[in-house]
């Protein structure tokens, strides 16, 4: 269903970027544009901003879930045809900051966000799903950052998160190779968090998300706001504040009795 509260898109490119709350305050953002493969245009990813941006300040939202339509991609990559006219150094670098801060909304959203392979995500659809804080794939999609087929590098932040999470020589791998490294593959590597067998609608995507659906929306935040700051490479003392900052919130919080008066009953019984 449509939230009433949801952010409209930015353009009159209306059904780009679909939207879908569940009941448990989980929303899906879904690339509407299977028949480009789900191309990430400009707009596309300025609408995808928005999108999470709005999201990640309304309270009663507990994360984020980014997907594609249709079962062949996930996103594959800039709009070639809208990008062949980035012809000089001040729009090369237009187009890759505005990029950049569309997929920084997504690391820097205090809501966790979830990237949902239905298909590949090839190239910028690589970084997209890089930029989220989990990657669940369907069995049969892939994923690959084959950039250098363009004869170019990764442009959105999407080279320092691989780096990150694959290490410095599978990155190396996937990038100089252009590979599409499988569900299996990526699993094995840490690049996907959860293969889903039964595909995005089946038992295992639920029982991926059943523990996020009953987590406290201010411990989904506090958890996330560490990951931000692992990822800035925030120092020790940082992230430590930070961790203090949210236990001291989360500790006095309402949830945090309920959920110890509920174990202590239990395990007094």
């Amino acid at each position: 269903m449509q939230h009433s509260n949801s952010p409209a898109p930015t353009s009159g490119q209306a059904g780009q970027i679909q939207t879908r709350e569940t009941p448990e305050g989980a929303v899906w953002l879904t690339i509407n544009r299977a028949e480009k493969h789900n191309a990430l245009a400009r707009q596309v990813l300025l609408d995808l901003a928005a999108h999470v941006r709005a999201l990640g300040q309304q309270a009663h939202v507990r994360y984020i879930v980014i997907t594609g339509a249709g079962d062949k991609y996930f996103a594959a990559g800039g709009d070639l045809r809208e990008l062949s006219n980035v012809r000089d150094a001040h729009a090369v670098h237009t187009m890759m900051t505005d990029a950049f801060g569309s997929l920084q909304a997504i690391r820097q959203c205090p809501v966790p966000v979830i990237a949902l392979l239905n298909g590949d995500a090839i190239g910028g659809g690589g970084e997209l799903a890089a930029a989220c804080d989990m990657r669940l794939m369907a069995s049969h999609a892939r994923i690959g950052y084959i950039q250098a087929k363009l004869a170019i590098t990764s442009a959105w932040g999407g080279g320092p998160d691989l780096f990150k999470l694959v290490g410095p020589a599978r990155a190396m791998r996937m990038m100089t190779r252009c590979e599409l490294i499988n569900a299996a593959t990526a699993q094995s590597w840490g690049l996907a968090d959860a293969i889903l067998s039964d595909g995005v609608d089946g038992a295992d995507i639920a029982a991926f998300l059943k523990p996020l659906n009953h987590c406290s929306t201010f411990v989904l935040r506090g958890i996330k706001a560490q990951a931000i700051a692992a990822r800035s490479n925030s120092s020790w003392a940082e992230h430590r504040d930070i961790e203090e900052q949210h236990l001291v919130r989360t500790w006095l919080h309402d949830d945090h009795w309920a959920a110890a008066e509920k174990l202590l009953k239990k395990t007094s019984a």
